[in-house]
């Protein structure tokens, strides 16, 4: 049967992951090795390894997309801002294309979350999307069109490190940041932040997730502590319609399975929009944990896909 395939790889701290995505969106191959955490040599050999494991097993030379904790210094194609430390400073695109004999695209992991699920996830359809991920961090990514918006500074859709927009007094001057400021939205919207917020307030030593049940089970602390959660995201999110105004915001991370915030936060955000009426919607991902190698994947269009046999 003929068809058409192009290879999304998630290069993540601790797993790398490759697949081989169809026209469709259809899997066709999917393979996972550990990363060789601080082995840059080694970082690199895995990545050909299993791109050349699945061209093998489909019969198909294809285009190549790789997911990256980082960005890319625009003028040099240094990896800059990557939590993979030994990315940090390294021609990583050139490298791999060496390893590899083609041309490779590279982008953030949360870009290619928002471009997974702009192509055909949660907001397919939509002209503008920005994804919110809510997870160990907060990070974000936009796509208009089709297409990711990297900016000039390579950092567009970073809004985590902005500060908690319309603070409450006892919200000031918020927790202390990693980035070595005061009251980021990280601080407050991220796993540790709904956490140490918890804790704050008298609640204890808790995660998300056994947040979440407390709530179910009608723990007064910890179904405050969501309310509080909700209210700031969608404050920080109303920010984010306010300038960019998208059709859709999509939430990815481990916080985005807390189904609660899709009704929750829509119904706050209206009292901080600049807008009469808000038809932004707020969505949760479709793709989950795929949505990392289906957007590195899309990183190459339709038609510039290599012809194959399966």
């Amino acid at each position: 049967m003929s068809a058409r395939f192009r290879i999304g790889v998630d290069l993540g701290g601790t797993k790398i992951e490759a697949a081989a995505i169809d026209q469709s969106g259809g899997v066709h191959a999917r393979r996972r090795v550990e990363t060789p955490a601080g082995d840059y040599a080694g970082t690199i050999a895995a990545v050909a390894e299993l791109v050349r494991g699945i061209e093998a097993e489909l019969g198909s030379d294809m285009t190549v997309g790789v997911g990256i904790p980082g960005t890319l210094i625009a003028r040099t194609g240094l990896v800059k801002n990557a939590n993979s430390t030994w990315l940090i400073g390294r021609p990583l695109g050139r490298d791999l294309e060496a390893a590899l004999g083609r041309q490779v695209r590279l982008a953030n992991d949360a870009n290619c979350f928002v471009l997974a699920e702009a192509s055909d996830g949660a907001a397919a359809g939509c002209d503008s999307v920005f994804g919110a991920i809510l997870g160990t961090g907060v990070g974000g990514g936009i796509v208009i069109r089709g297409a990711i918006v990297v900016g000039a500074n390579s950092i567009a859709g970073e809004w985590g490190h902005n500060p908690l927009p319309w603070p409450r007094p006892d919200e000031l001057p918020g927790p202390r940041c990693y980035c070595g400021r005061s009251g980021c939205i990280e601080t407050f919207l991220s796993g540790p932040g709904l956490a140490a917020d918890h804790q704050r307030h008298g609640g204890g030593s808790l995660d998300g997730a056994r947040i979440v049940v407390g709530a179910a089970d009608g723990d007064k602390s910890c179904r405050d502590t969501l309310n509080r959660y909700a209210e700031r995201l969608a404050r920080a999110l109303a920010s984010v319609i306010n300038v960019l105004d998208p059709d859709a915001i999509v939430l990815g991370g481990g916080l985005s399975a807390i189904a609660e915030f899709y009704d929750a936060v829509p119904r706050l955000w209206g009292g901080y929009v600049f807008s009469n009426e808000v038809v932004t919607r707020l969505l949760p991902p479709k793709h989950g944990d795929s949505s990392g190698v289906r957007g590195a994947a899309w990183l190459w269009r339709r038609e510039e896909t290599v012809g194959g046999t399966s």
